[in-house]
């Protein structure tokens, strides 16, 4: 079903406090073709706050999606307009976050019950800039489960020019539900997002939700034309050196060793450090990049000590990757030490 060029095939979610730019580098480091969506981002914020602080970001991180929340068709054409000026290589359109907070700001999830407003953000984005406008939303809102809900909703949006919709395969429950909560409780429907695809073949549905393995992406794909991936993504960093060539079709992984990416990410925490940022701000990103392997807890909790926060991140480095090392010697001789499937015993 999915096109090995479509820009849309695989990406890692927009996701608060996490998908900054130290993480976008970090991503960017593993995978090249993998396309990576900001943090949802206002438009009050953009139009009224510093706008380098919320739209700077790395040139490496490309291709790059910029994620709005707002619903005010000229504040959205705005700040599309910025976005373009800025570099980024799309702008979405946050139709799927239930918070309160978002929804006090008449955006996210809740404007699934208002596809006319929605239609008229998205024209006036697709007036103002050349790139592609794109909505991220749900299957639904609270109690209302029908198909023909979300149907129409993608209907009369693309009757106003969108072409792309990723598809959270959730409800999202306006009330009652925590964030979190939203993230787990609404059950998950693929056959709806699938459904979608069948009956609007011409535009373009990526899929979200719940996906971890590279085989569940892989059946994914059999039936709709991206998937996106969230939590797995950012928790599980090194499963994304496997994404370009099994789903781009490359030669050979970006990189072969986890230490490959260590170094490379030493080096952008050095770049951060003279520009007078603490290391720490960007390395929370990266605490994952060991998992799966013996010694990832020891290398976690030496990075996660505040005592070593004055140190440079090199020393700090050092003394991660011995006790990294030292526990997974101590693993491999206890009698029920098996290595991970397909990684080497201590360095992957």
């Amino acid at each position: 079903m999915s096109s090995m060029f479509s820009p849309w095939r695989l990406s890692v979610a927009p996701m608060l406090d996490w998908t900054t730019a130290d993480c976008r580098f970090l991503h960017r480091l593993l995978t090249r073709h993998t396309l990576l969506y900001t943090e949802m981002v206002t438009t009050g914020a953009i139009l009224h706050g510093d706008q380098p602080r919320h739209l700077d970001f790395n040139e490496e991180e490309h291709p790059v999606a910029l994620q709005l929340g707002g619903s005010e068709p000229a504040d959205l054409a705005a700040c599309a307009r910025l976005a373009e000026q800025w570099g980024y290589d799309e702008v979405n359109l946050n139709c799927g976050c239930p918070s309160e907070r978002v929804q006090r700001g008449a955006f996210g999830a809740c404007l699934m019950a208002e596809p006319a407003l929605v239609a008229d953000g998205v024209k006036a984005m697709r007036d103002a800039v050349s790139i592609p406008v794109t909505v991220k939303h749900r299957i639904g809102i609270d109690r209302i489960e029908s198909y023909e809900f979300v149907r129409d909703f993608v209907g009369q949006v693309a009757d106003a020019g969108c072409e792309v919709f990723i598809v959270h395969a959730r409800n999202a429950w306006l009330q009652g539900l925590s964030p979190k909560e939203n993230r787990d409780i609404p059950p998950l429907r693929y056959e709806l997002v699938h459904r979608l695809k069948r009956e609007f073949p011409r535009l373009t549905i990526a899929i979200n939700g719940g996906l971890k393995a590279d085989d569940e992406i892989a059946e994914q794909l059999n039936h709709v034309d991206g998937v996106m991936i969230g939590r797995q993504a950012y928790h599980e960093p090194w499963q994304m050196a496997q994404w370009d060539q099994r789903f781009f079709g490359e030669a050979q992984p970006l990189v072969t060793r986890r230490e490959e990416v260590e170094e490379q990410w030493l080096a952008y925490l050095d770049r951060q450090v003279a520009l007078g940022r603490p290391w720490s701000q960007a390395m929370r990103h990266a605490l994952g990049l060991w998992n799966g392997l013996p010694g990832a807890r020891r290398w976690r909790q030496v990075w996660s000590d505040h005592k070593l926060k004055a140190m440079a991140p090199r020393e700090v480095a050092r003394l991660a990757t011995e006790a990294r090392l030292q526990a997974a010697e101590i693993a491999s001789q206890h009698p029920a030490f098996k290595p991970p499937v397909g990684a080497a015993p201590a360095t992957g």
